[in-house]
């Protein structure tokens, strides 16, 4: 694989114990595959699409209070689906709602490997796009109900996830917008934005100043992750260094 292609991050949705096991026992055996967390429940796996970066889901259709379909469906921004389920009257319901694949317990490693390979082509198709997008016009547009705002991505500071909105912060003003931050980090130009902690993703032409654990922007202090320290350094500071 590629170094240039990231791991796929991915969620087990499943509310068999054995079932999700066996996914997992699948999913560790293929490198380009990162599980990033179990989960018993669509409600469960609700808050963790919302809080994480999830590439892909493995989800389970039969599940108590909402089905793996009714969870899918109401997603605003789904990751790539691979669905799983001893049905197979479900099959064509799961390509109206266009999943990378579908599976049929029990799950041969065979239809596995052939099912994640399919979702890894979608994946970096979608990776190029969104590292190919054109930077020549600096202006987006941000939805607030039935109202249409035109922004400036080279004017905002930073971005902060606030569970299913996020908040975008300008230098005398702040917006609240109903989307999640995957979407939103996927809008934005990856040479200008990094992501320092799951909560937060800053413009790095606005940063003022970096000391340990902690960045500042605007007078304003943010945390920055130990995952995401060394990168940071490597990518956005070593770089322009002028005292070594």
């Amino acid at each position: 694989m590629s170094n240039m292609i990231p791991k796929m991050k991915c969620l087990i949705v499943d509310d068999e114990p054995l079932a999700r096991f066996h996914l997992k026992e699948l999913a560790d055996q293929i490198d380009f595959l990162s599980v990033e967390g179990v989960c018993a429940t669509a409600l469960e796996a609700d808050t963790k699409v919302k809080e994480s970066e999830i590439d892909l889901l493995f989800l389970d259709i039969n599940m108590p209070y909402l089905s793996g379909l009714e969870f899918l469906e109401q997603l605003e921004n789904p990751p790539l689906c691979i669905l799983t389920t001893a049905y197979s009257e479900y099959a064509l319901e799961g390509f109206r709602l266009q999943v990378a694949d579908y599976l049929l317990k029990p799950i041969a490693f065979n239809r596995f490997y052939q099912a994640v390979n399919k979702a890894q082509q979608q994946f970096i198709i979608n990776e190029k796009l969104r590292k190919n997008t054109p930077l020549d016009d600096p202006f987006l547009y941000v939805r607030q109900s039935d109202t249409f705002i035109k922004i400036s991505w080279v004017d905002i500071l930073f971005v902060e996830s606030m569970q299913n909105y996020t908040k975008l912060h300008f230098k005398d003003k702040f917006l609240v917008i109903h989307q999640t931050m995957k979407a939103i980090e996927e809008s934005l130009p990856t040479d200008h934005f990094f992501r320092i902690h799951k909560s937060f993703l800053i413009n790095i032409t606005h940063i003022d100043m970096i000391s340990g654990g902690r960045l500042f922007i605007n007078k304003i202090e943010l945390p920055i992750s130990r995952t995401r320290k060394e990168e940071l350094l490597n990518q956005v500071v070593y770089k322009k260094l002028i005292s070594k």
